[in-house]
């Protein structure tokens, strides 16, 4: 099986667990995700946890958004019932938690591959999408990452319109 073929079918694999809250956003639990990412002690993986939300804070976004402690019940081999910690994570959440993870497991170094390329091939369809604009006299804006370009109007964009973006945010601005 080829590198391509792993890739695609980890990351089918990692679509099939995803779950569903009532609003339809999407979410994965941290203890399916675990054996995914070829982490069978529970502790080992929750120092990845660790680490990403580490991350995860340091880059500006609130933890609790992409890293959510719940309580699992789970059925012991006796029929009692007991309560285990889970996270429920996003998908950013994950992206961090493969980022921070052992590079020298194969479906990490995989996974980091993967995200890499996705970044790549976003930061090309944003230039594409931003053809033709000029950065505004090198304003910076709001928080440093931030970028404010001015389009000039033309038969497709009937007046100026200022459009400011951060990472992950696109938000249109009038001019």
């Amino acid at each position: 099986m080829n590198t391509k073929s792993v890739a695609a079918l980890q990351h089918r694999t990692f679509e099939s667990i995803k779950q569903l809250n009532e609003d339809d956003s999407e979410f994965w639990f941290a203890r399916e995700l675990a054996p995914l990412l070829d982490y069978q002690d529970w502790r080992n993986f929750l120092q990845v946890i660790e680490k990403a939300k580490v991350a995860c804070d340091r880059s500006g976004h609130p933890v609790r958004d992409h890293f959510g402690g719940v309580t699992k019940m789970v059925v012991l081999g006796s029929g009692a019932k007991r309560g285990i910690s889970d996270y429920t994570l996003s998908r950013y959440a994950c992206y961090l938690i493969v980022q921070n993870g052992d590079p020298s497991k194969p479906v990490i170094a995989n996974g980091q591959t993967y995200f890499a390329l996705q970044t790549r091939r976003q930061e090309l369809g944003d230039e594409k999408a931003f053809a033709g604009m000029s950065e505004g006299c090198g304003t910076r804006c709001g928080r440093g990452d931030s970028r404010r370009l001015r389009r000039v109007p033309g038969p497709w964009l009937p007046r100026p319109v200022t459009v400011v973006w951060e990472p992950g945010k696109f938000i249109r601005v009038k001019a």
